[in-house]
């Protein structure tokens, strides 16, 4: 289902509009199909988000001593370096040997490998924190408890507690339990946290390679989506971040169904909608948010120009889609739309309280320590980065109007803005918040791709006019692009840089986002992982780290006192 957005630019020649065009292709090919490069890349990223947490597990270490967190977190991010920077290496030697023949071979392999260590740095942060615990984030208290309990009795035969819960979270839960811990779901739970943050990465990386190319995935792809990833329930956050490519890419290839073959288009439909379905089994919530936005871009991008066939083709298109979200999913969508109206949420948290034109950050149930808040800003209230983000916002419809990447993304930026106004304004008469706070993540990440994609569309440009200028230069050196030197930096080296900048940028997020869930006895998630260290085990010892040596049956629960 490859829909890449890239293709090859075209640039005259030294002879002017009169001469023949130049194709210059944005990467080079080389040997090998496409498929097997991806699958390549899928192995790389998937097994370089598995060596952080392996290598976590030797560590030997205190995880409730602040010191020993510390040192924990400098050990992840010296072998994330270490490992990163011998990929990058291998990217350079690959440039130098052979006439850089296997460079872009090379540059593929170095950024699937860094999205995977990324993840896997948060992965392994999480093995830190529940080190001599066989405990979940959190134990069998609050969510953690509701999805142990509930996929116990998914894998017994039994009804979950809640019918319009996703069910793949709990059936992945009680058959993983079953076969790999002897039914427990609760300590099976604690491995799914860890795997579930590690996977993040190369899921991110593989769905927006749909889009772009290596590099660039990583870059406005996979960066932005690291400001969301989560070890307690990582699979609601890692389907927003899989859910904007694949419906973008969904979009894209309406966009193109008019000029396809009948047998690749069904193909592709089909397997979109089963995507789709699988994701919305996964979690449900982003689906809503995004709805009217992305039914605005396909309308948009619907080929109503391209005669009587290609308006057929994209109906077919879009009905075997449908088709196939339903096969997969259609059963839980009948329950979403009718137990799920009368499923109500009254549970007032503090960002219930707080401006909701503010999205920047979700403080959750546990903000901790909080002044002012939101932030105050230097433009009427207003801080840079929101500023920032708003200027992204029109910049990245200005340069891609055309596009329809950018269109979607924007329009599910203002889709999940409008549904956020829209119930946080009848909060006060319903009574009820039907968590539109969750909408901070989808308006946070689409804001970050947009900036990303400012700077996408603006290399891409860049990219451009270096190739008009080596196309210029004549025999003698001269350019009729202008003097010599005006030109950018070759390719290989702006490729080189940007791993160098993401891997020194991924490795400081990750850490990060890695320490959010070190243990504590504190307002925040931390939270989460000391109430693991101090619930007894199911053979009646404690935790090794318990503190004081002393636990019980549902662990410290001065965690309650802590909700706002």
């Amino acid at each position: 289902m490859t829909v890449s957005t890239e293709g090859t630019a075209t640039v005259l020649p030294p002879g002017g509009p009169a001469a023949p065009a130049r194709p210059i292709p944005a990467v080079r090919r080389r040997p090998g199909s496409r498929g097997t490069l991806l699958l390549l890349e899928a192995v790389v990223a998937f097994a370089a988000a598995l060596v952080l947490p392996l290598l976590a597990r030797g560590f030997k270490l205190d995880p409730l001593d602040r010191i020993a967190q510390v040192s924990g977190l400098a050990a992840i991010q010296l072998r994330f370096a270490l490992v990163g920077l011998l990929f990058i290496a291998a990217v350079v030697l690959a440039l130098r040997l052979r006439k850089g023949r296997h460079f872009d071979l090379a540059a593929r392999i170095a950024a699937a490998a860094i999205a995977g260590l990324a993840s896997g740095f948060v992965a392994a942060g999480a093995v830190v924190a529940l080190h001599g615990t066989p405990w979940p984030m959190f134990g069998l208290n609050g969510d953690s408890g509701r999805i142990v309990e509930w996929a116990n009795a998914v894998a017994n035969g039994r009804p979950s507690g809640s019918p319009v819960y996703p069910p793949a979270p709990l059936h992945t839960l009680g058959y993983y339990a079953e076969w790999f811990r002897g039914g427990n779901t609760a300590y099976a739970f604690k491995d799914l946290q860890i795997l579930g943050a590690a996977a993040f990465g190369p899921l991110v990386y593989l769905c927006w390679r749909m889009l772009l190319s290596p590099v660039r995935a990583l870059a406005f792809g996979v960066a932005p989506a690291f400001a969301l990833i989560d070890a307690y329930k990582p699979y609601s956050q890692t389907v927003l971040v899989l859910l904007v490519p694949v419906l973008v890419a969904l979009v894209v290839s309406l966009s193109r169904s008019a000029v396809q073959g009948w047998r690749p288009l069904l193909v592709k439909g089909a397997g979109f909608g089963a995507l789709l379905g699988l994701m919305f089994l996964t979690y449900s919530g982003w689906f809503l948010w995004s709805a009217a936005g992305v039914f605005f871009a396909a309308l948009l991008y619907f080929p109503w120009r391209s005669g009587r066939l290609g308006r057929l083709k994209g109906a077919a298109f879009l009905g075997t889609t449908l088709a196939a979200f339903l096969v997969v999913a259609g059963r839980y969508l009948m329950v979403m739309l009718t137990e799920g109206q009368t499923t109500k949420d009254y549970n007032f948290r503090f960002d219930n309280f707080t401006d909701p034109a503010y999205y920047l950050m979700w403080r959750t149930d546990m903000p901790g320590k909080v002044g002012d808040w939101p932030p105050p800003g230097e433009y009427g209230g207003v801080g840079l980065f929101a500023l920032v983000t708003f200027v992204c916002l029109g910049a990245a419809i200005w340069l891609g109007i055309r596009k329809p990447m950018v269109v979607t993304i924007a329009a599910m930026f203002i889709s999940a803005w409008v549904m956020r106004m829209y119930i946080a304004s009848h909060m006060y008469e319903t009574q009820t918040v039907q968590l539109y706070t969750r909408t901070n993540n989808q308006l946070l990440y689409c804001g970050l791709l947009l900036c990303a994609l400012v700077a996408h569309l603006v290399s891409q440009r860049m990219a451009a006019r270096t190739a008009e200028a080596e196309l210029g230069a004549g025999p003698a050196g001269g350019s009729a692009a202008g003097p010599a030197g005006t030109a950018f930096p070759a390719r290989e080296g702006a490729v080189i840089g940007t791993l160098c900048a993401l891997l020194l940028l991924l490795g400081t997020v990750s850490s990060s986002m890695a320490d959010r869930y070190m243990p504590a006895k504190e307002n925040t998630y931390r939270i989460l992982p000391w109430v693991s260290h101090t619930i007894t085990e199911q053979d009646g010892s404690c935790p090794k780290y318990a503190p004081g040596g002393t636990c019980s049956k549902d662990g410290d629960q001065s965690w309650l006192s802590f909700i706002r």
